[in-house]
């Protein structure tokens, strides 16, 4: 029985909200002697293709790192081309998400982007408000520490020491409104977190795959859920 028949068949255990750490783009288009940009272009396909699978097999979360704190220090050529592919990615892509039902939600502090860009986000966040279905969440310019950080700022603002817990930091962080962290993937092969939601993994099931974002699809996706409903979680229990 393939991973789709088994999810619609109620047999498979389904993640309910997965997130992945796109990587290798780069490399994707380095191994066919391409611009980067390329690479960057073919990645946002993924993220189309697997955004849509995950919707079609009934994920109720998916969250995409796109852009972290610290790619400010790629080339700015390369974020250039970056902030292009976003604006392309919207306008193409924003009637869909608000046809399919999709709750679209950003974490970080995009405001750092182009005027343009923000603009653009801030009215599809808009226009998909009203929505009620699956979560489509993009962390643009995010960074776990100082989401972390910011919570406790906040937190120390107006309550006393004693009554800050976990309960407190995890309402303050941008992930409040979603169901709990239970898959996160990384492509390419690289095997660390990358500042990229340090506290919601806590326990969430790690999955670190070789194929390259670009190459990534509907069966690799269909691949980490099986591989994730054959786990056992104890969440430090027997």
């Amino acid at each position: 029985m393939s991973t789709a028949h088994a999810l619609a068949s109620g047999s498979a255990t389904l993640p309910r909200h997965v997130a992945i750490i796109v990587d290798g783009n780069g490399r994707w288009a380095k191994k066919r002697l391409l611009p980067r940009a390329a690479g960057h272009k073919a990645g946002v396909e993924a993220v189309r293709r697997v955004t849509r699978h995950a919707r079609a097999i009934g994920i109720e979360a998916l969250t995409i790192y796109a852009f972290s704190s610290e790619n400010w220090r790629r080339p700015e050529e390369e974020i250039g081309d970056l902030m292009g592919l976003l604006r392309l990615f919207i306008r193409s892509d924003l009637a869909e998400l608000v046809r399919e039902n999709v709750r679209l939600k950003i974490l970080g502090d995009y405001r750092r982007f182009p005027n343009d860009v923000v603009a653009l986000i801030d009215d599809a966040v808009a226009r998909c408000a009203g929505n009620d279905g699956p979560i489509l969440a993009i962390a643009l310019n995010y960074g776990a520490q100082a989401e972390l950080a910011r919570a406790a700022r906040r937190l120390a603002e107006r309550l006393p020491p004693e009554q800050i817990d976990e309960a407190a930091i995890e309402a303050e962080l941008e992930t409040r409104d979603m169901p709990p962290l239970d898959l996160l993937i990384r492509t390419s092969g690289e095997h660390r977190l990358s500042n990229f939601l340090l506290w919601q993994a806590a326990y969430a099931e790690l999955l670190f795959v070789d194929t390259l974002w670009p190459d990534f699809g509907a069966a690799d996706l269909d691949a980490a859920v099986a591989n994730f409903g054959g786990r056992q979680r104890r969440f430090g229990g027997l």
